[in-house]
């Protein structure tokens, strides 16, 4: 089963791409890990991830998604590639969201 729950920051303003058949919002999304290294030093850890959804979700974003809100997604994984301008090929990891909410620490 390809499943994805991620809850974190917005690095920025939503992008948004309409199309005849719909939208397509496309964000990323911080998420940041906390632990003690073997000196006792707390240590930090964020990662970035490429988010995007589709139709309805997509609209969902356009009203929802601001820079630094802290969001919940659920989705999965999806890796596709293209070839750039310079012919070499790219390699993108991203996650397809199908549920996006706002989060709260309130939440359990």
């Amino acid at each position: 089963m390809n499943s994805v729950k991620l809850i974190g920051n917005v690095g920025a303003e939503v992008n948004i791409l309409k199309f005849d058949a719909g939208k397509k919002a496309s964000f990323s999304l911080a998420t940041t890990e906390s632990f003690t290294n073997k000196d006792n030093q707390q240590v930090k850890n964020t990662l970035w991830h490429n988010v995007v959804a589709w139709g309805k979700t997509a609209e969902l974003c356009e009203g929802l998604i601001k820079k630094g809100k802290l969001i919940s997604i659920e989705g999965k994984l999806n890796y596709r590639n293209y070839t750039n301008s310079q012919n070499q090929k790219v390699y993108v990891t991203e996650i397809q969201a199908f549920k996006v909410e706002e989060y709260s620490f309130d939440k359990k």
